[in-house]
């Protein structure tokens, strides 16, 4: 489960929060679309989820741990908890495709036979076996990007954030991306991706968290934990 209460975030050397006084809470195992407007905070946002930075104030709970007071230790243990597909790929050059998605694993110290077994079924479930030899610069940008949702997946997670990750996708690969996440969904991954694609959000129909400014939009005065709204009209 991921829990926000009264969540701001202030990075060093900004005048001003770039979220504010954020309440929502997403049930482990569900699907949240990440919705708003360029600068309104969903990059922010997945940086927290990610916990790449702390919330300068509030509370959040992460999978059980509260962050703001967990130690360095538990948050890089938490970490092995997250996937994070992030819209630049992050792809190291110098390796292989197969290298990229196996160092999940290796960092953990798995053996190179459970290794090789996990990454080619990762790699085979999105359709991307046969470039486990090439080098991401090889690549077209929509294989790039699969690549590096393989290797968010390979370790997996209990829950999978992803930023535009269907940017570089024809739509029939988008749409094919949007199965393996509710898959995922299935087996008891909470699953939130940030999109600017309202065709895809209007095919694939799910609650969704709406940023505004930093703020969540349309938060309900009884509890205040909204933006977590249907956008089936």
């Amino acid at each position: 489960m991921i829990r926000l209460l009264n969540v701001s975030m202030m990075p060093p050397g900004v005048g001003q929060p770039v979220l504010r006084n954020l309440t929502l809470t997403v049930p482990q195992g569900e699907f949240r679309w990440l919705l708003g407007t360029s600068g309104a905070g969903k990059s922010s946002l997945l940086r927290l989820l990610t916990l790449e930075t702390r919330p300068s104030a509030g509370q959040m709970d992460l999978l059980g741990v509260s962050v703001s007071q967990a130690s360095r230790a538990t948050l890089r243990n938490l970490r092995r908890r997250i996937g994070f597909v992030p819209q630049d790929y992050r792809l190291i050059g110098e390796w292989t495709v197969f290298d990229n998605v196996a160092l999940p694993l290796r960092l953990r110290g798995a053996s190179e036979r459970d290794t090789r077994r996990e990454a080619f079924a990762v790699l085979e479930w999105l359709d991307v076996a046969h470039l486990a030899d090439k080098r991401p610069g090889t690549l077209s940008g929509g294989e790039q990007q699969r690549a590096a949702i393989a290797r968010a997946l390979i370790g997996r997670p209990e829950v999978l954030l992803a930023d535009e990750p269907t940017n570089a996708l024809e739509d029939a690969q988008a749409r094919r991306l949007l199965a393996t996440f509710q898959e995922l969904v299935e087996m008891g991954t909470t699953v939130i991706v940030a999109t600017h694609n309202e065709a895809l959000v209007r095919e694939a129909p799910a609650a969704s968290i709406v940023l505004q400014d930093g703020t969540l939009a349309g938060a309900d005065p009884q509890d205040g934990i909204a933006a977590c709204r249907s956008d089936r009209a």
